[in-house]
């Protein structure tokens, strides 16, 4: 049997058989807020996530500390809760990662309800069945089976090691907790993707970051509402790999890469010199030279001349709008 009829088997499976062992015997509604999301209609994130945003928060600890997926958030100025007992909470947004795409709210008010524990992401095994939670109204509580897990490289300047990734595919995803077998967190409901499997074939499905991911940097976040230590070069510029290539497909207006003159349809050959060849190196050599601030050369393919641009980075959270940590 190859990969995809034991992927569809696994997902069939998983929807269809009813919940067993800790899945079965525990309840994790409590653990489940829905957020509601509002973004000034004139920030830079407007157009592309709206202006109101809904998602799911999960409760990690007893002081109303909530994770969820931090897109949700940015640029936010108003953000409320509905917990599992139906009460309207004001939220504190704590702090982002652009990392890992992690984002955290604080509850203003108490919460109740028991947090969920953070796992090891590492036990989920390919076809293995794991729980999807979300608030009610993005679909509650389902079985998935993981049907991969490997690299994930995004086209907004985002790549995750070893993600998560899961089937059958659920819409309303975004900030869902992954709970494995022994009921821990382990993953953070992210995107819709159509390639769940690494095939050619679609398979569609769910990316989840790995929750694990948060405890070496949670600290910071705590403390000052971003990471101290990877303050990764950020140019503003959208691509695909096409044929070992990587096209420029968008350039964010005001970014590093609009003002130093890269355009949509330029292909990049390289960064400070060093040849790249896919998406993936093209982050890889991007993030591992260089920090935020730093000027950056670019080597491009350009109405069929090679040119060369250089363009100052910064940090992405320094190109939007900053949050109110006063949120209410």
């Amino acid at each position: 049997m190859c990969s995809s009829d034991l992927a569809t088997w696994s997902a069939w499976r998983a929807a269809n058989l009813p919940p067993t062992g800790n899945f079965a015997e525990r309840d994790f509604a409590s653990a489940i807020v829905k957020l509601g999301i509002r973004v000034p209609r004139s920030a830079r994130t407007a157009e592309t996530l709206g202006a109101e945003r809904e998602g799911t928060g999960v409760l990690i600890d007893n002081d109303g500390l909530i994770l969820t997926i931090g897109y949700l958030l940015l640029e936010a100025d108003s953000v409320l809760l509905v917990a599992s007992d139906g009460r309207i909470l004001p939220a504190t947004i704590v702090g982002f990662d652009h990392a890992t795409g992690f984002g955290l709210v604080r509850a203003r008010q108490p919460l109740g309800g028991t947090p969920l524990e953070i796992g090891d992401a590492d036990s989920l095994r390919e076809l293995s069945t794991a729980m999807v939670a979300a608030h009610p109204g993005a679909g509650g509580l389902s079985c998935v089976s993981i049907v991969s897990r490997r690299r994930f490289t995004g086209w907004w300047e985002y790549a995750l090691d070893n993600a998560i990734f899961s089937a059958p595919a659920r819409d309303n995803h975004s900030g869902a907790a992954l709970i494995n077998a022994d009921g821990k967190l382990v993953g953070i409901g992210s995107l819709w993707v159509g390639d769940a499997i690494n095939s050619s074939a679609a398979f569609p499905g769910n990316m989840f970051v790995p929750a694990d991911l948060l405890r070496p940097i949670l600290p910071d976040l705590l403390a000052h509402g971003r990471r101290r230590d990877l303050l990764r070069p950020w140019l503003g510029v959208y691509s695909e790999e096409v044929r070992g290539h990587v096209l420029v497909t968008q350039v964010l207006r005001g970014a590093p890469a609009d003002l130093g003159g890269l355009k949509r349809g330029d292909v990049i050959l390289a960064i400070d010199g060093k040849a790249i060849g896919s998406q993936s190196e093209f982050y890889e050599i991007l993030w591992g030279g260089s920090s935020a601030g730093d000027e950056i050369t670019l080597q491009i393919w350009r109405n069929k001349l090679v040119r060369e641009l250089k363009l100052r980075s910064i940090d992405r959270l320094d190109y939007l709008r900053p949050w109110s940590l006063s949120t209410h």
